[in-house]
């Protein structure tokens, strides 16, 4: 039976689970400490446990669940990470480079199903969820990798914004939250972390009422149910105006900002009234609302689909801020390596799969 993966225990559960195999809790801080201050990779290099402590660690929790397979560096200093999971699916991650510090993007499930018809991650449907050992595992695979390059940098940002629908791996996602802000480990602080949803109404109202600080988005791509249900399978069941009460809700409990991601996709949803609709809606909430506007990168499965120019994207951003709309234009980053997010693990499955020459 595939082990535990030590990263996915908060320190209060791994206080709990000492106790319960007759250790003293205070070795959870001795162990939190060597994860992620010293960040050794064995347990064994933990020189204040005993042997004992060792063992029992070792019989229980794993601590390198993923495989680096592929690394891409981009021109501008993104890095893109393949790794594969013990079994043997892959996942992606990426670091970027901001002036603000360095942010990780994370994966959250194997695969998709969310079904939106413009991107890469959903080419191959959901396989499973990760746990939340295997989520922070990308964060500390980054973080080697950084040590090893012996620059001092450290990871300081997260977006959970890979792969997968967050909101479709809630309880995993908000232990991930919670072991990696925890300020005696990594220390990531709450408003420098975003989750992204594509909508997943129930689960809007359950971050609200968490209390943690952490930041919200949401992937809206649309200003009405026929746009959106056409690109989004899941406005079916979660329609753009049951998603603003959501977002109201939101807004009420927690008093903070909620980015409103916004691919733009020529002839679909760059035209002057789709920028209009959309300072519509957000009209009444727009002292909390920040719209970020995405070059879309072009799939090649999709090829229905194709980036909005210059001309039409800055023509949408002019009309949203006349009308008082927060909104940026995003900055492409990673644009000379797989940029669309699951574009480098689907070219991976596809040359495994490719027939071999006799």
């Amino acid at each position: 039976m595939t082990k535990q993966s030590i990263y996915g225990m908060t320190q209060d559960n791994l206080k709990a689970w000492f106790e319960e195999h007759g250790e003293k809790k205070f070795r959870a801080t001795q162990v939190w400490d060597w994860l992620y201050i010293k960040r050794v990779r064995t347990f064994e290099e933990m020189s204040n446990l005993s042997k004992k402590t060792i063992d029992l660690l070792t019989e229980n929790f794993d601590m390198s669940p993923l495989n680096q397979v592929v690394v891409q560096e981009s021109k501008d200093g993104t890095i893109k990470y393949l790794f594969q999971l013990e079994d043997k699916n892959m996942i992606e991650t990426v670091l970027m480079r901001h002036e603000y510090g360095l942010s990780v993007c994370v994966t959250t499930q194997v695969g998709c199903n969310i079904g939106c018809t413009f991107c890469a991650s959903g080419l191959l449907t959901k396989q499973r969820d990760l746990s939340a050992g295997e989520i922070v595992a990308q964060i500390m695979q980054v973080q080697f990798f950084l040590d090893e390059r012996g620059d001092g940098e450290r990871v300081s940002h997260i977006v959970v914004m890979g792969i997968g629908e967050p909101f479709d791996n809630y309880d995993n996602v908000i232990d991930f939250l919670y072991i990696v802000n925890d300020k005696n480990g990594l220390g990531i602080g709450a408003r420098h972390m975003t989750v992204s949803t594509s909508g997943l109404i129930p689960k809007i109202y359950d971050f609200a009422d968490n209390g943690l600080q952490v930041n919200l988005a949401i992937s809206l791509h649309a200003p009405n149910n026929e746009v959106r249900t056409s690109i989004m399978r899941i406005n079916r069941s979660n329609p753009v105006e049951k998603l603003m009460d959501a977002v109201d809700y939101y807004l009420e409990k927690t008093n903070r900002r909620i980015t409103f991601e916004y691919i733009m996709l020529s002839n679909v949803n760059d035209r002057p009234e789709h920028a209009r609709q959309l300072a519509e809606l957000l009209k009444d909430k727009k002292k909390l609302t920040y719209v970020n506007l995405i070059p879309y990168n072009p799939v090649s499965e999709h090829d229905q689909y194709s980036r909005s120019t210059r001309e039409d994207v800055m023509a949408f951003y002019d009309i949203l801020n006349k009308k008082g709309v927060n909104c940026v234009v995003r900055k492409e980053q990673g644009t000379d390596i797989d940029a669309a997010c699951g574009q480098l693990r689907s070219k991976q499955i596809k040359k495994k799969e490719r027939p071999k020459r006799s």
